[in-house]
């Protein structure tokens, strides 16, 4: 994935947050403006390459951003209102892809991962970035160049990697025949050199509560692939002393080795933020 442009309507708040991105990382930037380049600050500044609409009507510029890209993204932390909730229903006038993510609701990890998803299954190239004001929502512009950061930086490694979270991992069949690890920390250090550099960064920028969702995907790698399910007692041994239960089952010792792995990770692949 590689988004070509960014555009928006160089409003205070996400609008802002997304041409600053784009300036900062070399994408090329611009869009619609209402005439005579207002927003709710003053007066637009000049090094935004962007076009005045022929009205000062916010709206007039919002349809025209919608027309003259690919998709829109709307980020907001709560539900849609004003503006933003006007853009959705431009999107869907115009047939447009458009994508709405409540930053209260979904944590940055997986808001990242339905963006990148979104951004390739539609094929987008000119992104609209929409969403809310500073004076509604202090905290936006922060929050949308960081999720913007991370989308990007997830794109330039192994674009053509399958992504994790919709996968089931493959079981090497070659597993009965080695060697399988025996405690959790040779499991980690095994799991660390056989997974995809993308799902290294990608697991190392989840929360705790997001580990969930590695279950039905990398927790059945392990059980398999390492033999938890079929007489590798060291292994499962290991994981009941490190999470202290004794009763511990197969899913139990998939989850305690996940979160060994995350924490690992998050000192060695950690998203590093562009500045």
């Amino acid at each position: 994935m590689m988004i070509k442009k960014i555009i928006s309507g160089a409003q205070t708040g996400a609008d802002r947050a997304a041409l600053d991105f784009a300036i900062n990382n070399d994408i090329p930037h611009g869009g619609w403006v209402p005439k005579g380049r207002k927003a709710e600050d003053g007066i637009i500044p000049e090094h935004y390459d962007v076009k005045e609409a022929p009205t000062s009507e916010y709206s007039r510029r919002t349809e025209l951003n919608v027309i003259d890209s690919d998709g829109t993204l709307i980020l907001s932390h709560g539900a849609l209102s004003g503006g933003s909730a006007l853009t959705e229903k431009l999107a869907q006038k115009h047939g447009k892809p458009c994508l709405y993510i409540n930053l209260n609701r979904k944590p940055e990890f997986q808001a990242t991962v339905d963006i990148t998803h979104w951004i390739n299954r539609n094929g987008i190239e000119v992104l609209n970035v929409a969403g809310s004001r500073a004076s509604h929502d202090p905290q936006i512009y922060v929050s949308t160049v960081s999720v913007l950061e991370a989308v990007l930086y997830l794109g330039i490694i192994e674009d053509k990697m399958p992504d994790f979270i919709n996968r089931p991992y493959e079981v090497d069949d070659s597993a009965i025949n080695k060697k399988n690890p025996e405690t959790v920390e040779q499991t980690v250090t095994q799991l660390i050199a056989e997974l995809p550099l993308k799902d290294k960064t990608r697991l190392a920028g989840m929360t705790e509560t997001d580990l969930s969702y590695l279950h039905p995907s990398l927790g059945v790698y392990i059980k398999t692939n390492y033999r938890i399910l079929n007489g590798n007692e060291k292994l499962m041994a290991s994981c009941r002393q490190v999470s202290k239960d004794r009763e511990l089952d197969a899913d139990g010792a998939a989850l305690v080795i996940i979160k060994k792995l995350w924490e690992r990770l998050k000192k060695t692949h950690r998203i590093r933020r562009v500045k």
